[in-house]
């Protein structure tokens, strides 16, 4: 089994808790059906928001998902404040366990932020 890693974002429409909790939760279940994938081949979960973001922790969302992410580690961090970038976008970076090539990953960007990524949004 190999370590492979999935990336992923989604840009948020509003920064409210419960619309993090959608959105993120959306993100990654879109994340593992679409790598076929289930909580327990994730090794760790990196989230990052962007500075405009205030509401919730994108890994307190996963938390919410069930007890399948109760044993992932999950940690957050603050993305660059860079001039003209997408606002509220939470991003992903899983790790995880994997027997599917490197190509054949599915990175996961949902609604705008597919904007982010056409080379690699599936």
């Amino acid at each position: 089994m190999a370590v492979r890693a999935v990336r992923g974002a989604v840009q948020l429409e509003r920064d409210e808790a419960g619309h993090m909790d959608e959105q993120v939760g959306a993100l990654l279940t879109a994340v593992l059906e679409r790598n076929g994938l289930t909580p327990d081949d994730l090794i760790s979960i990196w989230f990052t928001a962007t500075p405009d973001l205030h509401s919730d922790f994108p890994a307190a969302a996963a938390r919410k998902l069930g007890t399948g992410f109760a044993d992932v580690p999950l940690i957050c961090a603050q993305e660059l404040e860079i001039e003209g970038a997408m606002p509220r976008v939470v991003r992903v970076l899983a790790h995880i366990e994997s027997d599917r090539p490197r190509a054949d990953i599915a990175h996961v960007y949902l609604g705008a932020a597919a904007a982010l990524r056409k080379d690699i949004a599936q």
